[in-house]
C-alpha cells in the first residue's frame, strides 16, 4: 500500500520494512497485474517524492514527510 502511494518514499519503506527499492519493485511486479505494474512504474520512475534525496532538493523539501499510508494501522 505504501509503495502505491505517491507521497511515500522508497527510503521510508526501507526504514519501516527493510525493503530496498529493487525489492519493492519485485514485490509490486509479483502482486499486481501486468498493466497495473506498468502504470505504477511509469508513474514512479523519476518522481522526486519517491526519493528522499531528490525531494530535499525541491522547493517544497521542507514539507513534513508521510511514513504511512492512510489505511495502514499503527
Amino acid at each position: 500500500m505504501m509503495a502505491w502511494e505517491d507521497r511515500t518514499s522508497f527510503d521510508a519503506i526501507r526504514t519501516q520494512f527493510g525493503l530496498s527499492p529493487g525489492d519493492v519493485i519485485k514485490l509490486m511486479r509479483s502482486e499486481m497485474t501486468a498493466n497495473s505494474f506498468k502504470m505504477w512504474r511509469k508513474r514512479t520512475q523519476g518522481r522526486t517524492t519517491k526519493h528522499e534525496a531528490k525531494f530535499a532538493k525541491t522547493d517544497s523539501g521542507n514539507e513534513q514527510r508521510r511514513f504511512r499510508a492512510k489505511s495502514q494501522r499503527g
